[in-house]
C-alpha cells in the first residue's frame, strides 16, 4: 500500500514549503501595518510659490511630524497640472507617492480630448485639503475698480482686456471663461506656468487682471501691489469681508470655488489610505493650520475618502457643464 506521501521526509518538505510561503506572503498581508517606513514623495503639479505649493508645504510639514517620516515635495508643473497627476497615477500603489489634486484636475477631462490618466479611475481619493473662493485682482492702474466697470472696460477698450491664469485648464482659467460667457465679453487669455509668474505680470501691468486664489493674491492686495475687484464665492469671504462678490456686483448667480485635495495611485491599500486620512484630520483641525489658511481666504477642509470621492465626481460633472457652456477646449 503506497504511503510515501505521508513519509517524514515528504511531510517535512511540505511543512518547510508552507512556512516559506507564509514568510513571503506576510509582508504583502501586512503591507500597510508599518506604513510609513521610508520618506513619502508629495508631487505638486505646479511651480513653487503658487497656492497649491503653499498648501502642500504646510500640510507636508505637519503630516511629516505625525507620521514620523519626511515628506519630499516634488514640483512637476506642465499641461495644466496633468503631467504631475499622470506621473503619480502611474506610480506604485504603495502610499509613497502622492499628489495634490486641484479644481483643475476635475476641469481637465472636459477640456483635453486626450489625457493619460483618469482622476476618477486612476487616482484614489484620500481627503480634501482646502476650499475657498477666487478673487479677481487687477493691476493698480487699470481703469476699473468693480465688476460693472470691468465689464464696461472689456467691451470698450481697444484690443480688449488681457487676463492671466496659472495655466490652461486651471480654475483661474475657466472661472474667467465663465465670467466672459455670463458678462457677454471676451477677455483675452494669457496662460502662465503657475500663479506666481502670472501675478508678477499683473502687478507690472503686462496683464490686466487675474482670477486667482486668495491664498496667493491677497498678500499683494494688502501690500498695495494689486487691487481687488470681487470674490467669486456666493457669499463674501470672512477673511476679506469688504470685497464684494461677483454675484452681488453685476452678475447674479456667478460662483467659482477652488480646492485642493490629496490623492494616491488607484489600488493603494485601504489601511494606508485610512492612516493618511486619519492623520490629515488631525492636521487640518489643528488651530495653527486653520488659522494660516483662514487668513489667506482658504478654509481647511477634511472629509472621508468616500465623501471626497463623491465631491470629485460632482466637480467633474459641474465643470463639464461650464466648459460646454463657455466653449472652452484645449489639446
Amino acid at each position: 500500500m503506497p504511503f510515501a506521501i505521508y513519509s517524514p521526509s515528504r511531510r517535512a518538505f511540505w511543512l518547510a514549503g508552507a512556512a516559506l510561503a507564509t514568510l513571503l506572503c506576510a509582508p504583502l498581508a501586512h503591507a500597510g501595518s508599518d506604513y510609513p517606513n521610508k520618506p513619502i514623495k508629495l508631487v505638486v503639479p505646479y511651480p513653487p510659490g503658487g497656492p497649491t505649493d503653499i498648501v502642500a508645504r504646510v500640510v507636508a510639514q505637519k503630516l511629516s511630524e505625525r507620521l514620523g517620516q519626511s515628506m519630499v515635495i516634488e514640483n512637476r508643473p506642465g499641461a495644466g497640472g496633468n503631467l504631475g497627476a499622470e506621473a503619480v497615477a502611474r506610480s506604485p500603489a504603495d502610499g509613497y507617492t502622492l499628489v495634490v489634486a486641484t479644481t483643475a484636475h476635475a476641469i481637465n477631462p472636459s477640456l483635453f480630448s486626450k489625457l493619460g490618466y483618469s482622476i476618477t479611475k486612476d487616482l484614489a481619493p484620500i481627503s480634501q485639503l482646502t476650499a475657498g473662493p477666487l478673487v479677481i485682482v487687477a493691476t493698480p492702474s487699470l481703469a476699473a475698480s468693480n465688476v460693472k466697470e470691468l465689464i464696461a472696460l472689456a467691451k470698450t477698450k481697444s484690443g480688449g482686456i488681457n487676463y492671466a491664469s496659472s495655466g490652461n485648464g486651471q480654475s483661474t482659467h475657466l472661472s474667467a471663461e465663465l465670467f466672459n460667457a455670463m458678462a457677454g465679453v471676451k477677455m483675452n487669455h494669457i496662460p502662465y506656468k503657475g500663479s506666481a509668474p502670472a501675478l508678477t505680470d499683473v502687478m507690472s501691468g503686462q496683464a490686466d487682471v487675474m482670477f486667482d486664489t486668495m491664498l496667493s493674491a491677497m498678500p499683494f492686495v494688502k501690500g498695495g501691489k494689486l487691487k481687488a475687484i470681487a470674490v467669486t464665492s456666493a457669499q463674501r469671504s470672512p477673511s476679506a469681508p469688504d470685497i464684494p462678490t461677483v454675484a452681488e456686483s453685476d452678475l447674479p448667480g456667478f460662483e467659482a470655488i477652488a480646492w485642493n485635495g490629496l490623492m494616491a495611485p488607484a489600488g493603494t491599500p485601504r489601511e494606508v489610505i485610512d492612516r493618511l486620512n486619519a492623520e490629515l484630520k488631525k492636521v487640518l483641525e489643528s488651530p495653527d493650520v486653520k488659522q494660516r489658511f483662514d487668513a489667506q481666504g482658504f478654509a481647511a477642509q477634511w472629509n472621508t475618502p468616500a465623501n471626497f470621492n463623491s465631491f470629485v465626481q460632482s466637480e467633474v460633472e459641474k465643470w463639464a457643464k461650464v466648459a460646454k457652456a463657455s466653449g472652452a477646449k484645449l489639446d
